[in-house]
C-alpha cells in the first residue's frame, strides 16, 4: 500500500502572474536534484506562484509570539515566508525523506525551525511542541497552514477538528470541489457531511480560489484556500460530541431517503421512539439531511440520546 505524500508545499517562482515552461524548469530541477518524482496520484502538486503564497501567509494573520506548523511544506515556498514572520516556533512536517533533508539544510541556522519528518496523521500535533514547553508554561496561540493533497485532506482535517481547542487559526488549500464542500451552507447542491462536520467546529471566515496553472505539475481542477477560525462557543457541549456525530453520520448515511429511513435503519430505532424523538426535536422527519444545520443536528442529537447506543470511540466520517 503506497503510504499518502504530504509534498505539495512549494519553490519560490518568478514574480509574475502565470508559468510558462521555462518557469516550470525550476520545481523541476529541484525536484531532480533532490530525486523526488510528483506523482498527481498522491495529490503531490507544488505551488509555484508567489503570490498564491503570500495571499495565504497574509490570511494566517501570524502575530508576534505564535506557534506555526506548516503541513506537507515540500519544496519550501510557505516555509520561507513563515520564517519571515515573527512567531515563536515554526515545525515543518515532511512526510517524503528526501524533500525533509532539503528542508533541514535550509532552515539549519534557524534555531525556530523545527522540519519532522514524519506522517502528519500519525502523530499528535500538540506534541510536536510540547517539547519547547515547560510544564507551567501559557501555551502560545497555534496556527497551521497547509497547501493539502487531495488524498488525504479529509483525513488531516478529521485530525485537525480532534484539537480545535488549541487552534486560534488554520489557512488550509484543497483541491477546488472539496473547498466548496466545506463551506457550503443548508440547500446548496455541495452540502453535505463534510459541510455539517465542519461547522460543527470551524467557521470558514475567508476564502480564494487558487488556478490549477499555480501549480507544478499542472492539475486537472483549480484548488481553494479556505480560513479557519475555531466556532465559539461551540453548539454543543463536550460530553453530546460523540451523539451528535453519530446522528450526522446516520442522517447522511443514505443522504436521498428522508431523516426517517436513513437515521431509523443506521441506528436501528424502534419507529415510535424515532417518530418522538423527531417530534422533541420539532424537525420534519420526511425531510432530507441536507435540509438540516448544525443546530438541527445538535438538537436531533440530544432527542436521540436515550435511544443511542453508542461505540466508545469518537469516529468522524466526512466520507458521506
Amino acid at each position: 500500500m503506497t503510504r499518502p505524500h504530504y509534498s505539495r508545499g512549494a519553490l519560490h517562482a518568478p514574480n509574475h502572474v502565470g508559468s510558462t515552461a521555462a518557469d516550470k524548469l525550476r520545481p523541476a530541477g529541484a525536484l531532480a536534484i533532490a530525486g523526488v518524482i510528483p506523482h498527481k496520484s498522491k495529490g503531490q502538486n507544488f505551488l509555484v506562484q508567489p503570490r498564491v503564497a503570500d495571499r495565504i501567509i497574509e490570511a494566517a494573520e501570524i502575530a508576534g509570539g505564535d506557534d506555526v506548523i506548516e503541513i506537507g511544506p515540500g519544496l519550501g515556498i510557505l516555509s520561507e515566508r513563515l520564517a519571515r514572520q515573527p512567531l515563536r516556533r515554526l515545525v515543518l512536517v515532511e512526510l517524503d525523506d528526501r524533500l525533509a533533508i532539503q528542508l533541514s539544510e535550509r532552515f539549519a541556522d534557524d534555531a525556530r525551525v523545527a522540519v519532522i519528518n514524519r506522517d502528519f496523521l500519525s502523530c499528535d500535533p500538540r506534541d510536536l511542541l510540547n517539547s519547547h514547553l515547560s510544564a507551567d508554561s501559557p501555551r502560545p496561540p497555534l496556527r497551521i497552514v497547509a497547501n493539502l493533497p487531495f488524498n488525504v485532506a479529509a483525513a488531516i482535517l478529521e485530525r485537525l477538528c480532534a484539537i480545535h481547542t488549541t487552534i486560534a487559526r488554520m489557512v488550509l488549500m484543497f483541491q477546488r470541489e472539496v473547498a466548496e464542500r466545506i463551506r457550503a451552507r443548508t440547500g446548496s447542491s455541495s452540502y453535505g457531511a463534510l459541510s455539517v462536520f465542519t461547522s460543527m467546529y470551524w467557521e470558514v471566515t475567508g476564502h480564494f480560489r487558487v488556478a490549477a496553472g499555480s501549480f507544478y505539475p499542472t492539475p486537472k481542477v483549480d484548488a481553494g484556500v479556505l480560513t479557519f477560525t475555531p466556532r465559539d462557543p461551540m453548539p454543543f457541549a463536550p460530553d453530546e460530541e460523540r451523539a451528535v456525530l453519530a446522528t450526522v453520520r446516520a442522517a447522511f448515511s443514505a443522504p436521498r431517503k428522508t431523516l426517517r429511513n436513513a437515521v431509523g435503519r443506521a441506528l436501528a430505532l424502534d419507529s415510535v421512539a424515532l417518530e418522538e424523538a423527531f417530534a422533541r426535536a420539532e424537525i420534519d422527519p420526511g425531510a432530507r439531511a441536507a435540509t438540516l444545520t448544525v443546530e438541527d443536528f445538535v438538537r436531533l442529537a440530544r432527542a436521540l440520546d436515550g435511544p443511542l447506543d453508542l461505540p466508545r470511540d469518537r469516529d468522524r466520517s466526512y466520507h458521506a
